[in-house]
């Protein structure tokens, strides 16, 4: 078994199917690739090796580390054991695409064989009556609710049926790379649990009214865990669908975030649980949106913003300079760019704010924030991350694009009515080292749906 993005041993359907009915010995594998080492970033890299670290110790140090480019290193391997087949989970990026097929082709006569996902919904499986793909999220909502997923996979195995690398030939195995840096909280599939137990328990009923507070930061952050699949999302959903327990704070302020005319749950799931489902439901549609349109990962989705005026100057690189170390002088844009800094890791309200702020009030290009926020990020997925930037930037799948300028102080008033998240990252605003705003945002707003104006 090839590992990819399915660091775990729990609810891991390609494991199960490399087990077989008959039991087989598996040898489970990783590649580290430098083509990957090489486009991520410190902290990316480092919850990666956490992951496999914690992963080898759970095989009693049976997990074969190899580096090389997988369309080599697989099929030696596969060779080495004479094994029957290759068990994969399966990859749609575009990159991940090419380098299976590549591997397919490699491995000849051993098939490759894809089981699972690291989706609720795979890509390409939720489609209108016509078999087109959807281009905008709340009617994928509605389908992608009533298409449903499995339940989580039996894909329990004992140490003797794991093949120890010891006894492969000329393996290759390679140590663990060291973390290049020291994360902000812990990888691996034993983290993930507990961290998504923990926030059943004390944040998930408010989470359809809180996860907009960044001071209060009720959000889970799963995100990392589910982008290196130290968790499932199914496991994350089998949570969200159980009857609320009884005694359960019932919610009076009406707050429904499910879309008007979806189909009711009769599970009896929470608001919160429902919020949350939600935005598994965006993973899986932006996915979904790149394995359609693959041009998207770096280029608009909607071609007919390529022509829009961007600011690419030496200014602009001042400018981009100033907003990726959080001295804008526009607090909650400065504190969420200093606690990506610190952390790796932003919360989502302040992502859509301070990139809003580099696409409307910069005029910069989107694909620059989307590079930074890869470098920094702990949890970067290039379909999640770079859609978001394009839904900001009003490029991407959206029914209301390009005049959705976020104010930066509307939403601090807003969101951080009391300031604790900016005082938290930023200090006193007031303090004769805080810089002057650097751009007037009423004025960069009218410059901004100036420009879009303009397009043909």
């Amino acid at each position: 078994m090839w590992l990819r993005r399915d660091l775990r041993l729990s609810d891991q359907p390609a494991l199960a199917t490399a087990r077989g009915t008959d039991d087989s010995s598996v040898l489970l594998c990783f590649v580290v690739d430098p083509r990957l080492e090489k486009s991520s970033g410190e902290r990316r890299l480092a919850f990666l090796f956490d992951s496999l670290r914690e992963l080898d110790a759970k095989l009693d140090g049976r997990l074969l580390v190899v580096r090389g480019r997988p369309d080599e290193e697989i099929p030696r391997l596969a060779q080495a054991v004479d094994a029957e087949a290759v068990h994969i989970s399966e990859d749609f990026s575009p990159f991940g695409r090419r380098r299976d097929e590549a591997v397919a082709e490699a491995l000849g006569d051993i098939p490759l064989e894809a089981t699972g996902s690291p989706y609720l919904v795979s890509p390409g499986r939720i489609t209108k009556d016509d078999g087109n793909p959807y281009k905008v999220f709340t009617p994928y909502f509605r389908r992608w609710s009533e298409h449903g997923w499995r339940k989580p996979a039996d894909s329990s195995i004992p140490g003797s049926a794991v093949v120890d690398p010891s006894e492969v030939k000329k393996s290759g195995r390679i140590k663990i790379p060291k973390a290049p840096t020291k994360l902000s909280f812990p990888a691996g599939e034993d983290a993930a649990l507990a961290r998504w137990a923990e926030f059943v328990d004390d944040d998930l009923a408010d989470y359809d009214t809180g996860r907009d507070d960044p001071a209060g930061d009720v959000t889970s952050r799963m995100s990392a865990y589910l982008k290196y699949g130290n968790i499932h999302p199914r496991t994350l959903a089998a949570d969200l669908t159980r009857p609320a327990p009884r005694g359960a704070k019932e919610r009076s302020d009406g707050a429904d975030s499910a879309p008007r005319g979806a189909k009711e749950r009769s599970d009896g799931a929470s608001r919160g649980g429902q919020a949350y489902l939600r935005e598994l439901a965006f993973r899986d549609f932006y996915a979904d949106v790149l394995y359609h349109w693959p041009h998207s990962l770096w280029h608009n989705w909607n071609r007919q913003f390529d022509d829009i005026a961007l600011d690419t100057d030496e200014k602009a690189y001042e400018r981009f300079e100033a907003w990726k170390a959080g001295r804008t002088g526009f607090p909650l844009v400065d504190a969420g760019m200093r606690q990506l800094a610190e952390t790796g890791w932003m919360h989502n309200r302040v992502r859509m704010v301070t990139a809003s702020f580099l696409v409307k009030d910069l005029h910069l290009p989107w694909w620059w924030g989307a590079e930074w926020f890869l470098e920094q990020l702990v949890d970067g997925d290039m379909a999640s991350n770079n859609h978001g930037w394009q839904w900001a930037a009003g490029t991407g799948t959206d029914a209301a694009p390009y005049f959705r300028v976020f104010n930066p102080e509307a939403q601090a008033k807003k969101f951080d009515p009391k300031g604790e998240y900016v005082r938290r990252w930023v200090g006193d605003t007031d303090a004769d080292d805080y810089p002057e705003p650097i751009v007037d945002h009423k004025a960069e707003r009218e410059e901004a749906l100036r420009r879009f104006g303009e397009i043909p």
